[in-house]
This record gives structure tokens, sequence and C-alpha cells, in this order.
């Protein structure tokens, strides 16, 4: 039906037809390159390496003298650790930039988008990977180099290709990302063969398995078009992703007793963790396999309020 020149009702239509040309001329705002630098390096994710080799450093000075002199030492080594932990994040999506182009959280990256060129994070990533192991061989010592070289290869050569083969490839995954806080171990003069520090690696190691199973979870169609193979392919409802997360959270119970057990802080630590996590894994206790996102993602969220809790205590009652 037309609308007469003159009515209130045209004037209307052009007002709104008006309106929405800003919307439609608009173009999506580009990334800068300061933005497609942190995506790259996945600064976000790897503010938690910081964090825990941080947490490592701290631990392991407080039986060595304490933090006194070690400001500068405890700045090399977390310098050293990020470069490392950068480089091997571009290596990674330099492997990945056809799955990561077929998945919509991941498709906007820098290289999938080809808003940066594939020699240009290769060069980011070698730079930034070679300067952080001879950091730290320079500047902390021999042992923080290793394990720092020891992550970028585990991260960028077994776990990243393992995404295709097997499921497994969680597992592995969790080695990499439990080593910075036995880097940050090291870095303060901690023995590399000492109890602590291997508490401090596991702890980290089960502290991501229930964090992964989750995120896999959620995100399960988008790995199983892009061809991953993880743990959660085929569990629509979510039954055998619940199963994993108690298991694995059982693990960080045991082991924080194992830790109470062997003198690294008093027996009530144990008893607080394990109240924490049992608390924490609700969602999933209380879980149906009905196939709802609700629960998983709150039992998510709780891991990530998990970490920053216990290593804090830590810090506190560590002996």
């Amino acid at each position: 039906m037309a609308i007469p020149a003159h009515s209130g009702l045209r004037e209307r239509a052009d007002g709104a037809r008006l309106a929405t040309l800003p919307a439609i001329d608009a173009k999506p705002e580009t990334p800068s390159l300061a933005k497609d630098l942190q995506v790259l390096t996945k600064l976000r994710l790897n503010t938690f390496v910081l964090i825990t080799t941080f947490f490592g450093f701290y631990l392991a000075a407080k039986g060595v003298g304490g933090m006194a002199d070690k400001w500068w030492l405890l700045l090399h080594t977390l310098i050293g650790t990020a470069a490392s932990a950068f480089g091997s994040a571009a290596f990674n999506q330099l492997m990945e930039i056809e799955d990561d182009a077929r998945m919509q959280r991941t498709s906007d990256r820098p290289l999938p988008s080809r808003r940066m060129s594939v020699m240009k994070a290769f060069g980011i990533g070698w730079g930034l990977a070679a300067f952080g192991v001879i950091h730290l061989a320079a500047k902390v010592n021999a042992e923080a180099a290793i394990l720092a070289a020891a992550t970028i290869a585990i991260y960028v050569f077994v776990y990243t290709p393992m995404k295709k083969w097997h499921s497994t490839n969680t597992l592995v995954g969790a080695i990499p990302g439990a080593i910075p806080p036995l880097i940050g171990w090291v870095g303060a003069g901690g023995d590399w063969m000492a109890w602590g520090g291997w508490f401090l690696f596991w702890l980290l190691f089960f502290w991501q398995l229930p964090h992964f199973v989750a995120i896999s979870w959620l995100c399960r169609e988008e790995y199983e078009e892009a061809g991953y193979q993880m743990w959660s392919n085929g569990d629509v409802t979510g039954r055998k992703t619940s199963v994993l997360f108690v298991v694995f959270s059982i693990c960080l119970m045991s082991l924080v007793i194992a830790g109470s057990a062997t003198g690294l802080f008093p027996w009530w630590v144990a008893v607080a963790h394990t109240a924490l996590v049992i608390y924490l894994m609700r969602p999933i206790l209380s879980y149906r396999a009905s196939g709802e996102r609700a629960p998983m993602r709150k039992a998510f969220l709780g891991t990530l309020l998990y970490l920053p809790l216990v290593l804090v205590g830590l810090a506190f009652a560590w002996t």
C-alpha cells in the first residue's frame, strides 16, 4: 500500500529509514595492531601463567631466606616466562589457522582473518620464545630456561598436533600449563627435585583438567566441527564430562591431603580445601545429564574462582 507523500505516517516512515542508515553504513571495527598482538600472544590467558609463576617463586623463596633480596630475580623470572608463553601462543595459532577459521569464537583472530601475515606472526613467535629462554638462562638459571624450553616444545610440537589425533590431548596439554609454577620455584633457588615444587606442578595439572573438560563440553559443537578429538565429543547429555569433572576434582582433593600429610602446610588447609572443592562441585553433583548448559557453566566459573583462592591460601599457610 502506498503511503501519501505528505502524511504523518510517511514522515515517520522516512524518519525510521534515516535512523537505520548509520547502522547500515557502519563498518565493523577493525582491531588495532595492539589488540591483534594481545590475541596472538593470548595475553589474558597467559596472565594466569605469570600469576602461577609468581606464587611458585614466592613459596620457594620462603624456604631460602625470603623475598628481601630476590625482587630483581623475580622480575627477570617473570619476563622470561612471559616471553616464552607469548611465543608459544603465537606458534600454536600458526599451526591452527585453518581450524581457527572454522570456529566462530576464533575466526576473528589475526591469522585466520588475514589481518596479520604468517611470516610476521612467525617472527613474533620465534623472537619471543627465543628471548624468553635466553633471558632465563642469562638472568635466572639454567633450570628455569630448560623448563621454559620444555614448556614450549610440549605445547607446540606435542599438544597442538595431538588435538587432532586423540582425546588424551587434554592430559598432555595440562603438562605445559603446570610447569610455570615450577619455573618460579627453581627461579627463586628452590631445588627442582623438591616435593614442594612438584606439589605446585600437580596442583596446576589437576586444576586444569576439570577446567578444560567444562570448556570443551560448552564448546563441543565447534570443537567437533574443527575436527578436534576431545572427551566431550558426542557427549550430548554431559554425563561423561560430569564424571570426568568429579574424578579430576577428587584428584585435587587427594593431592592437597597428601601435601598436608607431608608437612607442606597445616592439616586445616586440607580440610578447608576439601570443603571448597565440594562446594564448587555442587552444580556438577546435582547435574542430571540433561544436556543443560547452566550447571556446566557454573562449574567452569567455579574453577576460575578456585585457583586464586587456593594460591593465596597457600601463600599464607605454606611452611
